[in-house]
């Protein structure tokens, strides 16, 4: 496979896995000289009872902490407004973020934004931040963002009406502890849709231009661990091993594409979640399969990989036939997980495609995507998401 000629790899993040592993935060907190805490959840994480479980292992040790629950699916730069607000009149010196990419995401920006000055709009884009904020520890609860150790913040700007993401290394969390028994009060149809995410994290990242040995090697790890378990976490929300199986590889996802950046299917999905309300992961589940139908033919070596791990290591006689099986492979497992909804479900109609693409085609992951799209590339592509087909666009 053809990679990079020069490539940088970084994880600031220490990783703390294993089932039960939620007992160990007082320890982790101590370690990094935390004394009050502000811990950042969601509703749905407050009535699943998971922030009880998390502000007792803290109060059982003697820790001063306070909740933070205003946090929405499509989590507001006004929350993270919020958020600081009450960390700073609460003179918090760590952050503890639980829950999915959308608590997790403010929680970073929260920490970030606690050694830095002005608003967090300031420092929209990549490495545009000039100092560590406080340290963060990531629990996630669900299994697909990898925000838990990842570089991004994707906030909604309802100033703009627009998603506006914040990377850089100082948003990264300093602990991801990945607790595979605080995932099983998931329900199916979230376990489904996150999973599709990190699947998408890992195929996008895998066969983008910036692939390299190490993201490579992760992605392929994450792929056939989905590929082995996400069914398994859908029919069985108390399966711990296929419970931990897909927490492992949205972070091994995760550490990827913060070294690689992504493709088409995250360039739409941005707009697609912000102007119709497509929860990420299922604007993924939707645009994956037609994308890597139409890149098949730009990398053929790297989805011919992707077909090998998603079917159990089978052979093709041709790489290029390999390489389009695995758009109909990831088609499958999006129906077999119970992912049936298209983009035409969601009010998506031809008019709005001229709108969608402009935004799309502002994404840097455009850039690293195997083919360079037209907008008639972009335009078909959403025509196939409209009715769930999963066809190579152009086949040279």
């Amino acid at each position: 496979m053809t990679y990079s000629t020069t490539f940088s790899f970084r994880i600031p993040t220490v990783i703390e896995y294993g089932a039960g592993r939620l007992k160990t935060l007082p320890a982790l907190v101590q370690t990094l000289g935390g004394c009050r805490i502000l811990v950042v959840g969601d509703p749905g994480i407050k009535a699943a009872g998971i922030m009880d479980r998390v502000m007792d292992t803290l109060g059982n040790a003697d820790i001063q902490a306070w909740e933070f629950t205003d946090v929405k699916s499509d989590p507001a730069v006004q929350s993270v407004t919020h958020g600081i607000a009450k960390a700073r009149s609460l003179q918090c010196d760590l952050v503890v973020g639980v829950g999915g990419g959308s608590a997790l995401d403010t929680s970073k920006a929260i920490g970030l934004m606690l050694g830095n000055t002005g608003t967090i709009k300031d420092y929209v884009g990549i490495d545009k931040v000039p100092n560590a904020g406080a340290p963060v520890i990531a629990i996630p609860t669900t299994a697909g963002t990898g925000s838990e150790l990842t570089i991004w913040s994707v906030l909604s700007d309802t100033e703009s009406d627009a998603k506006i993401s914040i990377g850089s290394v100082f948003n990264c969390p300093r602990i991801g502890l990945l607790d595979p028994e605080l995932t099983v009060s998931m329900p199916a149809h979230v376990t489904a849709a996150t999973g599709m995410d990190a699947l998408t994290h890992a195929v996008e990242s895998c066969v983008c231009k910036a692939n390299q040995p190490i993201t490579e090697a992760l992605t392929h790890k994450a792929i056939f661990l989905i590929a082995k378990s996400l069914r398994n976490a859908v029919a069985d929300g108390q399966h711990i091993a296929a419970r931990g199986d897909m927490l492992l590889a949205s972070a091994m996802a995760g550490i990827a594409f913060n070294a690689t950046r992504l493709g088409l299917v995250h360039a739409f999905a941005l707009p697609l979640g912000n102007k119709f309300g497509i929860a990420h992961g299922l604007a993924n589940a939707i645009m994956l399969p037609s994308v890597m139908a139409y890149n098949a033919s730009h990398n053929i070596a790297g989805y011919a990989a992707v077909a090998e791990l998603l079917n159990d290591g089978e052979k093709w006689k041709k790489p290029i036939d390999a390489a389009r099986y695995a758009a109909h492979a990831v088609a499958t497992l999006r129906r077999d997980v119970g992912i049936t909804r298209t983009l035409s479900d969601f009010g998506v109609t031809e008019r709005d495609f001229d709108e969608i693409i402009d935004e799309a085609m502002k994404s840097g992951n455009v850039l690293v995507n195997p083919r360079f799209p037209s907008r008639e590339d972009m335009a078909a592509l959403l025509r196939h998401g409209m009715h769930g087909t999963v066809e190579d666009v152009q086949r040279n």
